[in-house]
């Protein structure tokens, strides 16, 4: 390892990540104790921060859409995207959702519809039709704004403004430089690291569970603590060889094949399932969303203890969740993004990736629901990590689309890694884009350290906890982050003081 490009940032947070491993590994009862109480008090006291939070980033994210700034682009004025269309949503996806994508598509409709709703009666009619909305609600635009927040501030402050490629380089116009290459700066580095390991090493930690969970159902493995452990320590080694192939060789090749396999299995699904049920549900959940979207976003039950709780454990989660991964796949988005418009960037990130949930959530979701309603089969009796498993085997090809979805779970634990390597890697050598194979590979080790120590303290529970507790802190850096974004902004204002939105569509006679 080159230690001349190896910031502070690395050994500081690398003793604190050590640090709290061996607090897990040696102390797993009390590890569990304190972060359920941490998260207990966020959940109580800071719901209604996340909410607001979440939907100014939004409102934020929107604005710049169709303002006069949305034909700046993130490099040079004559720099075109690294990456075809296709090859960039697909980098996208699989950074941005990944694992997501199958360990929840049929659990949490599932959930919504007949174990805990966020309104009804758990089982009625009116709860199976509310359980994809609020799916929607979670993983769509609100979610997919953090990241677009995080990532057009990155790119346009390292591309266009050719800053240093550092969480703590986008503050400069707030804060100065002095203090953004000062202490203050190493610190909030230190803070984007935490966020990105935790993240990460939680969704790592429910990959190895389902995983677990669909060999078990394959070859009748059984699912446990050494099983989950020996597929994290055999994942490792896949990504830490994507890590240090790069991203063209890596991850652009794993993320192109894997989105085309898993859209090979939401077609055969789709097929086989209750097509016209899985058609009905979309368009009425879509509708659903839309008309309760600003209710859903802002909501806070007010006297309903049961209903606070489902807030704290879903919504509160997975705001929780998107923020602890916004540095990781803010950054990394903003890699792949590079010679892209802000107006080409915000719709990509923004809607493409939205809609695309969409669809996997009512594919999966409604056949499973679907299942349930006609007395076929019981899906939410199995747990979170099984229930994708126990939908398929209901359906005609089931046991050969669960293969290929165990393939897509490890492809897709290997692209979360291997990308998340390599922002770590950025972030803690001075914003090198071209961090070395030896730094990828140590945060590689880590990274999956996390996600044994989240498994072996408590599984599930113990993931949902650790995220929330590490989000709140960088949830203050995004809000600066945005700050100094339109201070920037605004310096160039008299630039583009008559170009309209409409000018992105001129650019290349433009430019």
């Amino acid at each position: 390892m080159n230690l001349k490009s190896v910031s502070s940032v690395f050994w500081v947070a690398l003793a604190i990540c050590v640090i709290f491993v061996g607090f897990g590994a040696f102390m797993p009862e009390q590890t569990e104790q304190v972060t359920g109480e941490i998260t207990a008090f966020i959940s109580t006291y800071f719901s209604w921060y996340y909410l607001l939070l979440i939907m100014v980033i939004l409102v934020i994210s929107v604005y710049l859409l169709f303002s006069r700034y949305s034909s700046i682009k993130l490099g040079r004025a004559d720099e075109d995207p690294e990456f075809s269309l296709p090859s960039w949503f697909a980098m996208l996806f699989s950074a941005g959702m990944g694992i997501g994508l199958v360990f929840w598509t049929t659990a949490e409709p599932v959930s919504h519809a007949f174990i805990s709703s966020p309104v009804s009666e758990p089982g009625s009619d009116q709860a199976v039709e509310e359980a994809l909305q609020y799916s929607f609600f979670h993983w769509g635009i609100h979610a997919w704004a953090v990241y677009a927040i995080v990532a057009l501030t990155f790119a346009y402050f390292n591309f266009h403004k050719g800053y240093p490629g550092l969480v703590s380089a986008t503050l400069t116009p707030l804060i100065g430089e002095k203090r953004a290459r000062g202490v203050f700066g190493k610190m909030i580095d230190i803070l984007a690291v935490i966020a990105t390991v935790t993240g990460v090493a939680a969704t790592l930690g429910f990959g190895a569970m389902q995983i677990n969970e669909g060999l078990g159902y394959l070859f009748d493995i059984p699912s446990n603590f050494p099983i989950q452990f020996a597929i994290i320590a055999a994942s490792t080694v896949l990504f830490t060889w994507s890590a240090w192939a790069g991203i063209n060789k890596g991850i652009k090749r794993l993320s192109n094949f894997n989105m085309s396999v898993a859209f090979l299995i939401l077609l055969a699904v789709f097929l086989v399932g209750p097509t016209l049920y899985i058609l009905n549900m979309f368009t009425h959940s879509i509708g659903n969303y839309i008309t309760g979207f600003f209710e859903m976003g802002l909501r806070i039950p007010m006297n309903d203890a049961d209903q606070m709780a489902w807030l704290s454990d879903w919504t509160i989660f997975y705001w929780a969740w998107w923020v602890s991964w916004a540095p990781f796949v803010g950054i990394f988005i903003a890699r792949v993004s590079r010679g892209r418009t802000i107006k080409e960037f915000i719709i990509g990130v923004l809607a493409v990736p939205s809609l695309v949930m969409f669809i996997f959530f009512t594919v999966f979701g409604a056949s499973a629901i679907n299942l349930e309603v006609n007395g076929v089969a019981q899906i939410s009796d199995y747990a979170t990590e099984t229930a994708t498993f126990a939908m398929l085997e209901q359906y005609p090809l089931g046991y050969l689309l669960s293969m290929f979805t165990v393939v897509v779970i490890v492809i897709f634990f290997v692209t979360s890694a291997d990308s998340a390597t390599f922002v770590l890697g950025m972030l803690s050598t001075n914003g090198d884009i071209h961090p070395s194979g030896i730094v990828k590979i140590s945060w590689g080790v880590i990274l999956s350290a996390f996600a044994i120590i989240m498994i072996y303290t408590g599984g599930v529970q113990s993931i949902q906890n650790m995220l929330i507790v590490a989000a709140l802190p960088f949830s203050l850096v995004i809000i600066l982050m945005t700050w100094s974004l339109f201070i920037s902004l605004s310096e160039e204002r008299p630039r583009y003081k008559n170009r309209g939105n409409r000018r992105v569509f001129m650019k290349n006679k433009d430019q």
